[in-house]
């Protein structure tokens, strides 16, 4: 038994005291005890070796006391698993050196046996586990394979993709091929993340928003709700999409515990365009995380007053920035932790 499950009962839609508090990004680099280990071992590495792995994810939870741990790891590693290599350059990020723009680049992508190829990842949840001692739950996470296929195709980041929406207009099925070839690994990928023992999955849709409503339905959210229906019985599912305020309401009937909101979205808008039926996740600006403590706090308190302490998750919009003060982002979970109403 989890001995705080606010952040479970609250994907559960139950009422509680406070709102549950954590981050995304909350495992990395603001934090100098993860700065000490980026010294010694490069970005792989330490997703790699799972000593590292549940080391980095229970670094904030010793500093900070969340109401949940996200496992360390990278939405690249199905990419891997997949065999498409990918490397991550410092002062550059993640970089594919053999992209796939053709058919006949699909012919060399597999569907991995998740234990030979990611077994580490699993190792890394069973010695978090083991850390945490059923303090709090666990988050694991994927990319959503719109995400993963913009960095297949457009071979490293990119601030519109254009590349990747090139290869689904122009050969459309030769996308869906690379989608479905995604889905299914990441589908067998999260349920032995289950099976492994996190307690909730998120799937990050980082680039849905390059997409048009119309072509967002087509390239991402079907695929994207194949993952919801396979693993809804499992584990609560939260799915974020940043930039993509338009699919809420259709997100907000797919069966997901929760959905995340990024800071272009006001509480507002979200509860209307998703009835007020399901939890919702978010969506404090991290830039705003450069804002003085106090401020920070007021700022927090006003958001929980807006989004309600029920059905809510409070979190940022985005990732934590890497720049962030530790004692902002301690700001911030003190001010959702001695929220009262």
């Amino acid at each position: 038994m989890i001995k705080n499950d606010l952040f479970l009962r609250a994907l559960k839609g139950e009422t509680v005291d406070r709102p549950p508090v954590w981050m995304m990004r909350q495992a990395g680099r603001y934090l100098p005890e993860f700065m000490e280990l980026k010294a010694k071992y490069d970005f792989f590495t330490r997703c790699q070796t799972p000593e590292l792995a549940s080391e980095i994810t229970v670094q904030p939870i010793r500093r900070f006391g969340m109401d949940a741990a996200i496992l360390f790891s990278d939405i690249l590693v199905i990419p891997q698993a997949m065999d498409i290599e990918v490397q991550m350059k410092p002062d550059f990020g993640p970089y594919l050196p053999n992209p796939i723009r053709t058919v006949e680049d699909l012919d060399r992508v597999v569907i991995p046996n998740i234990q030979d190829s990611l077994g580490y990842v699993l190792d890394a949840i069973s010695m978090t586990k083991e850390k945490l001692e059923d303090e709090i739950p666990l988050i694991g996470f994927a990319g959503s394979p719109w995400t993963i296929l913009c960095y297949c195709v457009e071979g490293q980041g990119s601030k519109s993709f254009d590349k990747a929406r090139g290869f689904c207009f122009t050969k459309p099925e030769a996308a869906h091929q690379l989608l479905q070839k995604i889905t299914d690994t990441t589908i067998a990928y999260l349920k032995a993340k289950v099976r492994a023992g996190v307690n909730a999955v998120q799937i990050f849709d980082s680039w849905g928003g390059m997409l048009s409503p119309v072509d967002y339905q087509e390239f991402s959210w079907k695929y994207i709700q194949q993952i919801v229906d396979a693993l809804k019985d499992e584990a609560p599912v939260i799915v974020f999409g940043k930039g993509c305020w338009f699919a809420l309401k259709e997100m907000s009937q797919s069966g997901a515990s929760a959905l995340g909101v990024d800071w272009t979205c006001s509480a507002q808008n979200a509860r209307y365009l998703t009835g007020g039926k399901v939890t919702l996740q978010g969506n404090f600006d991290p830039a705003r995380l450069l804002s003085p403590p106090e401020v920070i706090k007021k700022m927090v308190t006003q958001m929980i007053r807006e989004f309600g302490k029920d059905r809510y998750v409070v979190n940022l919009g985005h990732g934590i920035l890497p720049h962030i003060p530790v004692e902002n982002a301690r700001a911030f979970i003190d001010a959702v932790k001695s929220y009262s109403e």
